[in-house]
């Protein structure tokens, strides 16, 4: 297991009722496939070493010993195996039947986990078979060894960190307090569930939303194996439907109605690192036993001492075949993304209409560039000025036309208010920032960070004292991905009285911006906010090339399609340079080439450290989302934190 991955299955071998040779045979061979794709942890249906819908033949004994010998030739079938299985079966304990899951790891039955939930109800006639389990732990005998019994018990690989798992069964998980949860407080972060849901309509919906929730609930992978087809129709029909889900997110799904088996790789890196971020995360452990496995040996014996053959066992590195978004910020599915741009355009309005009603403003201020940022940062206002009731005429949008101004920009700027119904007023900077520039005795012809960096700040003293003027609030227009790398002028833009974009990152600004354009009711200003979409990304601050905008910023710090994905997994989960590298080129795969991907990475952690002064002066703004870099909330880092550490496994990479 490298960088925290594990792969698992979840699979309907087929069976056929009360047929235990045949099943014991279609389990092996499902293992046999498990072992051969690299599976650490394998879940099979409730009961199907038997078949879940055997009814009274559960009380004849030839089939619960015909059971016990399948259990032992699983357990035989297993030496020398990495893949830990998980399946039911019936089981007789003293006088009294029990459905446990029996966990088996190369050759041996590492514990029984009786059902703690027996249904009685609609179609469900399990306890005219079978008695609960109880929260007591025995110790029984088993093929001539002593194996755990109870539904306390967590089987953790001592040659894997992370690599906790513990067992609920079917029904254990439509409960209203499922015994899935104690075992995630107790330190399990894999749930395997033997299930046997038969198929109704409408079903299959629920279930997969129960089972993503209770993965989300517990911050756990969630295993979920469903018996399907072989089981007897006489009332019922099952489909198979497996599930693997990850904190909330399901990884994998079976298609219904065809016995087969979904894997995946779950991040046990990352459910440690969200557990640990969450403060209301109790561990409670209390009656809880830990049963621990290790990996098979890989060495083979020379002359009486053992000799390293293969790699350790759990080091290989996985070929990932989970889906890993590139743009993590951004829904894929085109309805959830409209919905999202309109819950967040919300948010940030709200925060800004709060803002205006305590401090009784009824104007705004704002930059207008004709960029992507001043675009949503005078949509948003807009928006708030109609919840608050307030007169559009009352946002005063300033264009302050220098050095790198180009038509196109200019243009776009003017169009957009006026179409808004804001209000538009022009200050031309550039000859405040030559007499500056003289002051300060720097030649208007060197064309360094002084000379963009005195617009910048022009601008904001025009903002500020427009503001100061007009009794108004300076609306901030910065984006997260800028606030991040610290593409920002301190004292600049970097500042205003309330920043509503602060925590919307870049990739995201274009859709909110596109979600503007595709509903716009006024066909003009859609093709304003098209335009504005296609131009390029830049401060503007260089003099124009033939009219065309000469500075473009992705050129200067990198794609911020690549910037927001690191964002996401450096804020979010903490992950190291070494996983997040490992993620992108998965991700971009066939669009960046490994160096340009180190390249960028190495810039944005460079930057991120660096400029953490700016963002440790942040002005107000509303959080939108799962990551934000306001001192006030996500981020308290120190202003000079050295980057050491992550630029040694950087240059190691």
């Amino acid at each position: 297991m490298r960088d925290g991955f594990l792969k698992v299955m979840a699979a309907t071998p087929d069976i056929r009722v009360a047929d235990c040779e045949f099943n014991t045979q279609s389990i092996i061979g499902v293992v046999e496939g498990a072992v051969r794709a690299g599976v650490k942890l394998l879940v099979l249906p409730e009961l199907c070493m038997t078949g879940y819908t055997c009814g009274d033949l559960f009380l004849q004994n030839i089939l619960t010993d015909a059971a016990l010998e399948g259990l032992y030739r699983v357990r035989e079938a297993t030496r020398g195996a990495d893949v830990a299985v998980v399946f039911t079966l019936p089981f007789l304990k003293g006088s009294k039947l029990y459905n446990v899951a029996a966990i088996v790891h190369n050759g041996r039955v590492l514990g029984l986990v009786p059902k703690t939930h027996i249904p009685n109800y609609s179609e469900f006639y399990e306890a005219r078979h079978f008695v609960p389990g109880d929260s007591r732990t025995e110790r029984i005998c088993l093929f001539g060894e002593e194996v755990l019994f109870g539904t306390k018990l967590l089987f953790s690989c001592k040659d894997m960190q992370n690599f906790v798992f513990g067992v609920e069964i079917c029904e254990d998980l439509w409960v209203a307090n499922p015994p899935s949860g104690a075992l995630a407080c107790a330190g399990a972060l894999l749930i395997a569930n033997p299930s046997a849901s038969d198929e109704t309509t409408g079903k299959s919906e629920y279930r997969r939303q129960l089972v993503g929730s209770q993965s989300a609930r517990t911050v756990t992978a969630y295993l979920y194996a469903d018996a399907g087809e072989g089981e007897s129709t006489t009332d019922l029909v099952f489909a198979a439907h497996n599930l693997i889900a990850e904190n909330g997110t399901i990884l994998a799904e079976c298609e219904r109605f065809e016995n087969g088996s979904c894997v995946t790789e779950v991040d046990l890196e990352k459910l440690a690192g969200e557990r640990r971020r969450m403060t209301t995360y109790h561990v409670d452990n209390t009656g809880f036993e830990t049963v621990w496995f290790g990996l098979p040996s890989r060495h083979t014996e020379e002359n009486g001492s053992f000799a390293k053959s293969e790699p350790a066992a759990g080091s290989e590195r996985l070929s990932l075949t989970r889906y890993i978004d590139k743009a993590p910020f951004v829904p894929s599915d085109e309805k959830a993304r409209a919905a999202r741009c309109r819950e967040i355009i919300r948010i940030q309005a709200m925060g800004l209409k709060k803002r205006l009603l305590h401090t009784g403003m009824t104007r705004a201020v704002l930059g207008i560039s004709g960029g992507l940022d001043s675009t949503l940062a005078l949509l948003v206002t807009c928006r708030a000025f109609e919840l608050a009731g307030l007169d559009k005429a009352g946002i005063l949008c300033v264009t302050m036309p220098c050095f790198g101004t180009t038509g196109r920009t200019y243009a776009n700027a003017c169009a957009l208010t006026k179409k808004l119904g804001a209000t538009l007023l022009e200050v031309k900077i550039e000859e405040a920032v030559r007499l500056h520039l003289r002051d300060i005795g720097h030649s208007a012809d060197e064309h360094d960070v002084t000379y963009e960096n005195a617009q910048a700040r022009e601008r904001t003293q025009v903002l500020m004292d427009m503001a100061n003027r007009h009794s108004a609030l300076v609306v901030g227009t910065g984006d997260m991905s800028e606030l991040a790398l610290g593409w920002a002028t301190y004292n600049g833009d970097h500042m205003s009285m309330y920043g509503v974009n602060a925590s919307v990152p870049k990739t995201l600004v274009r859709y909110l911006v596109g979600y503007f354009a595709d509903t716009a009711e006024n066909v003009e200003l859609s093709g304003v906010l098209n335009d504005i979409l296609d131009t390029p990304v830049s401060p503007e601050l260089l003099p124009p090339k033939d009219g065309e905008i000469a500075q473009k910023t992705e050129d200067i710090v990198g794609p911020y399609e690549l910037h927001d994905f690191f964002l996401y997994y450096v804020m979010r989960f903490g992950f190291a340079p070494r996983k997040i590298l490992r993620l992108a080129l998965h991700a971009f795969d066939g669009e960046y080439d490994r160096e340009t991907i180190l390249k960028w990475l190495r810039t944005f952690y460079r930057r991120f450290f660096a400029q953490q002064f700016k963002r440790s002066c942040l002005p107000d703004g509303p959080k939108v989302g799962s990551v934000a870099v306001s001192p006030r909330g996500d981020l308290r880092m120190p202003s000079d934190a050295c980057a050491a550490l992550w630029l040694k496994q950087l240059d190691e990479l």
